[in-house]
């Protein structure tokens, strides 16, 4: 499918950076009663129920047809991908805060391009300045006085190189394969995964998900069932990496919801390292960016 960049695209990639930015704020809140990978399972599988009437009411004329086997393989691909990037984002928030977990975790716009040098992407030469630029902010984020990345901070930045494979990877499978029955199967894969690792790692005690009722809800419903398929359904008409510089957009979203929320800070230093990160995310593809008007 030839690629465009319509309004409507843009607009979903936009939505969905705003939706995933404040999602940060309810990962933190909900952690404060259940451990990141019942969360992650509770959230994932009602982003998963969550679309189940409406690919049914979609579908009505061909459900039987509906799940093939390219679809299962694809949703089984996806959610373990998914789930990785997931869990480790969100073990890595247990020890760091919404704000400086957002801008760790918007370095996959430098990893996404990257990978899609081995899969013959263009990119442009300003990657490298951006990367470099990025890095350098990433030190003044995360530096705490000693020669070495905190515990949270590194679990984030490590699920940064994953959102990036999960990019590539949407980006090839909606091509091939209807948007909402793939993001149902990955996140009913996630959730799976994530609930299975929750019963042999941790401890829920009785009434703490009742507790945790808001954030989940926040997490399944808008940043798993309504986001993530704005993704998927947007990433038709957009060139990975272009997708990539408005999802980044999550940082600043994160640090503003932290802010107002959460009542978190940054330091002088902190801050700096947030605006060079940002600047870089963005010099990694600006300069080749282009809001296309269908003719």
């Amino acid at each position: 499918m030839k690629e465009t960049y319509h309004p409507k695209s843009i607009a979903m990639l936009w939505l969905t950076a705003l939706i995933w930015g404040f999602a940060f704020v309810a990962q933190r809140t909900g952690m404060e009663h259940i451990g990141p990978f019942m969360f992650n399972g509770l959230r994932f599988l009602l982003g998963s129920l969550s679309l189940i009437p409406l690919i049914i009411w979609l579908n009505r004329k061909n459900a039987s047809g509906l799940f093939s086997g390219k679809l299962i393989k694809g949703g089984l691909a996806a959610g373990l991908v998914l789930f990785t990037a997931a869990s480790l984002q969100q073990a890595g928030m247990v020890y760091t805060t919404a704000g400086k977990a957002g801008f760790i975790t918007g370095l996959y716009v430098i990893v996404v391009p990257l990978i899609g040098l081995f899969l013959g992407q263009k990119t442009g030469k300003n990657l490298w300045i951006g990367a470099m630029i990025a890095v350098c902010g990433l030190f003044l984020l995360t530096f705490s006085g000693k020669l070495m990345i905190e515990k949270g901070d590194f679990l984030v930045l490590l699920s940064a190189f994953f959102w990036a494979v999960h990019v590539q990877l949407i980006n090839s499978l909606v091509k091939k394969l209807p948007s909402l029955p793939l993001s149902s199967l990955q996140f009913a894969v996630c959730g799976t995964l994530s609930l299975a690792t929750s019963y042999i790692f941790e401890t829920t005690q009785p009434g703490a998900v009742q507790l945790a009722a808001i954030p989940l809800l926040y997490g399944g419903l808008l940043s798993v069932g309504v986001a993530y398929t704005l993704q998927v359904v947007a990433q038709r008409h957009v060139h990975p990496a272009y997708a990539s510089i408005i999802l980044s957009f999550e940082t600043v979203f994160a640090a503003i919801g932290g802010w107002l929320i959460l009542d978190e800070s940054l330091t002088a230093s902190n801050l700096a390292g947030c605006l060079l990160m940002l600047a870089g995310i963005v010099i990694v593809q600006v300069r080749d960016f282009r809001f296309r008007l269908p003719r």
